[in-house]
């Protein structure tokens, strides 16, 4: 099995480095990149502007010119931006003339890569005969205009069928295209709460048909004139780069932001650093894991962005990978290898060229190397971080012993830690009388004054970087998913707790969670005590804080060199054919679906294998384990989805490596129930297994159920796979 097969499997990315071969084959290629990123908006409103791509594309042109396993050279990189010293007008002629520019020099074997930050949009499709919703994709350039009902289009605009021919145009030169899409086209069923003043807010990188002038009656015929008789009712999800032929020579990798019904954000990252400035949160992400996991493939990479979001309670939007996934990023591959860098020095400043986006911040420390192939315990020194910007740290060693630096010295990273705290904003309470707010005052203050919860928490003020928001808005000016004026039973009040975005679903089976002020029984009555919201408010804050500290530590590397391969296939019910699970894909499941699983223990150990379930409601349901022979296959039915919640729902496959004569791990202690949508009522390890302790500090299954054992027979690491459950119609 092979080292990158391993890394898919456990979850948990490895770091590389390039070996000679690989190294000689890097430059015997030529690496190209054009980098568009429009910030501002001429012909449109000037509240229709955006503020991060200009950032993102300084942020992807340093990581380019000073990532230290794909080379690329200043004068291969085309930078089309406003408000970036130096680059071109990121209008539609100058990125036709950017990407004729590259291709007339193209060799055979040569990688592009292609990154595109600004607002998306969509408009009545040109061929309605080539879009499933009638509309065409756009990424709209600096220069893009209004609708032009003449001749049916958006003046400007670089629509999904040109940016697949400029596409298949490179690549039919030999060569291999990734393209990224940092924009989105359509809007979210949920509306947003405020998440905060100033610039720490979201902000949409989508405008709509309206900023566009785009008439909707336009928009009703587009929709009605699709699927022309087919019957057709598969979901769209492509969204730029559908004109692709699939015949051109070179291999093709599409990264999209948002899938064609989602926005996608901007916001400045990251989150609580001083100095953040505003980025798109994919391109930030993205370029965050690049950093921090070289040598991995382009479907490891789209898993861990899903993992990042998840813990940060994200589920929309929901980024998209296509193509050629299950090659080396950038068309490298790589093997295990620490985290270090070569330090500079430059008077009495230690810097080194690795900083925000590759994990590092302020107060770090770190082992300071004589030689990079040196092992821990010959380090020279220790350093302390005392600065960062993305890509760069200036250290200083640390004690009181002077030492000289050695020439070729290297910093080294420390074993990566976890932070298990909960984050909270206080909400702002402006729109609450001042008897409710004492009391929901006092009901917070009870529940940080708590010594025995293990609940970690930090609470921070109303608008801050936080995991989650607590929030008491006016309902008035919210629409309901059907866009309707919200009606609550007898005008209930809540506090609700959002993620960090500040979203907000008021009903529907996707509701945001919520703690009833008043009980909700009665149209009228007095309001709930402090002593009476306070433990309620604990009970859902520790919940929700076990269930992102288990996604936390798919960020962990496991002692030891776990080895297990384990496939993943659904199917629509016994007897009916398997398709495979794609852990770079949000998989859509309705009540009925089964997941299977195939583990292979490819090691010379045996090791134990735990599935766990974390539920849209909260829940974590205990689903299996056993434990895995040396080259033992075992295949197990696995789960069945059921119709007791709906939303983003998470597998988790934890490998643990067993010790002789031992028990087999058993997580079932880290079960706990659901999560109601509106609450009313109360309600000695070491290392990895450490770890598992903490993020528990503590067997109803909801969203799905075990599949029993006579299911397909067959009695760390963390890989977790997203699924989206949905009702069946």
């Amino acid at each position: 099995m092979s080292r990158m097969s391993k890394l898919l499997i456990g979850g948990t990315m490895a770091f590389a480095v390039v070996s000679s071969t690989m190294m000689s084959n890097a430059w015997a290629r030529t690496n190209h990149a054009l980098l568009v990123a429009v910030s501002d908006y001429p012909n449109l409103e000037k509240r229709f502007w955006l503020t991060g791509p200009k950032n993102d594309a300084v942020l992807v042109r340093d990581f380019l010119l000073t990532n230290s396993f794909t080379p690329f050279k200043q004068d291969n990189i085309i930078t089309l931006a406003d408000g970036v010293e130096g680059a071109g007008a990121p209008t539609l002629q100058g990125i036709r003339d950017a990407v004729n520019r590259i291709e007339a020099d193209l060799e055979p074997g040569d990688f592009v890569y292609l990154h595109f930050s600004g607002h998306g949009s969509q408009a009545p499709a040109r061929n309605p005969d080539t879009e499933l919703d009638g509309l065409d994709e756009l990424f709209l350039p600096a220069d893009v205009g209004p609708w032009n009902d003449t001749v049916g289009n958006v003046e400007n605009a670089l629509v999904d069928d040109e940016i697949g021919t400029l596409i298949d145009g490179l690549r039919k030169k030999g060569v291999t295209v990734w393209a990224v899409f940092d924009s989105c086209h359509s809007g979210t069923v949920t509306r947003g709460a405020p998440s905060g003043e100033g610039e720490d807010r979201e902000v949409s990188r989508k405008l709509s048909t309206d900023a566009l002038s785009i008439p909707d009656d336009r928009i009703v015929e587009a929709a009605q004139a699709t699927t022309r008789g087919t019957g057709s009712t598969k979901p769209e999800t492509s969204a730029l780069a559908e004109g692709t032929s699939g015949t051109a020579e070179g291999k093709f990798v599409a990264f999209y932001a948002a899938q064609t019904n989602e926005t996608t954000p901007e916001m400045r990252l990251p989150a609580g650093k001083k100095g953040r400035k505003p980025h798109g949160l994919f391109t930030y992400t993205l370029f965050e894991t690049l950093a921090q996991s070289p040598g991995i493939t382009y479907r490891q990479l789209g898993q861990e962005i899903l993992r990042r979001y998840s813990t940060t309670y994200r589920v929309q939007p929901t980024p998209l990978f296509e193509g050629d996934l299950d090659g080396g990023v950038f068309g490298q591959e790589g093997t295990d290898a620490v985290r270090q860098w070569q330090v500079t020095q430059g008077g009495a400043e230690l810097t080194i060229p690795a900083g925000e986006i590759h994990g590092l911040s302020v107060g770090d420390e770190m082992l300071l190397m004589a030689s990079a192939t040196d092992g821990d315990d010959a380090a020279v020194g220790r350093l302390s971080v005392t600065g960062t910007t993305s890509l760069s740290a200036t250290v200083e060693v640390t004690g009181d012993d002077f030492i000289d630096i050695p020439e070729f010295a290297n910093a080294r990273q420390i074993a990566k830690t976890l932070d298990f705290a909960l984050t909270v904003a206080r909400p702002d309470m402006t729109d609450l009388s001042d008897d409710k707010k004492a009391i929901v005052e006092a009901a917070i203050n009870a529940v940080i004054a708590e010594e025995d919860s293990g609940l970690r928490l930090e609470l921070v003020n109303p608008g801050e970087p936080a995991d989650l928001r607590l929030a008491a808005p006016s309902l008035a000016g919210l629409e309901s998913l059907a866009g309707k004026p919200v009606q609550l039973p007898g005008g209930v009040e809540h506090i609700w707790l959002l993620p960090s975005s500040g979203a907000i679903t008021v009903d529907g089976p996707t509701k945001s969670f919520s703690i009833a002020l008043r009980d909700p029984s009665a149209s009228v009555g007095p309001m709930r005590s402090a002593e009476d919201l306070a433990p309620i408010l604990s009970d859902i804050l520790a919940r929700i804080a076990r269930t992102n500290n288990l996604l936390k530590l798919g960020d962990v590397t496991a002692p030891g060199d776990l080895d297990l391969a384990v496939k993943l296939k659904t199917r629509k019910g016994k007897g009916r054919p398997f398709s495979d699970l794609d852990p770079a894909a949000v998989a859509a499941l309705v009540p009925g679906d089964e997941i299977h699983f195939e583990a292979q223990n490819a090691s010379t150990n045996p090791l134990d294998l735990n599935v766990l379930y974390i539920g849209s409601d909260y829940s974590i349901t205990f689903m299996w384990n056993g434990r895995i022979k040396p080259a033992e296959t075992l295949k197990k039915g696995l789960l069945r989805i059921n119709d007791k919640s709906f939303g983003r729902e998470r597998l988790l496959l934890i490998t643990t490596q067993a010790t002789p004569q031992s028990p087999v791990a058993d997580l079932s202690w880290l079960t706990q129930p659901a999560l109601e949508r509106t609450r009313a009522t109360r309600g000695n390890d070491s290392g990895f297994n450490a770890l598992l302790r903490q993020s528990g500090f503590g067997t109803t299954t909801r969203g799905a159920a075990p599949l029993g054992d006579e299911e397909e027979g067959g009695t760390g690491h963390i890989a977790q796979i997203e699924i989206q459950t949905m009702p069946a119609n």
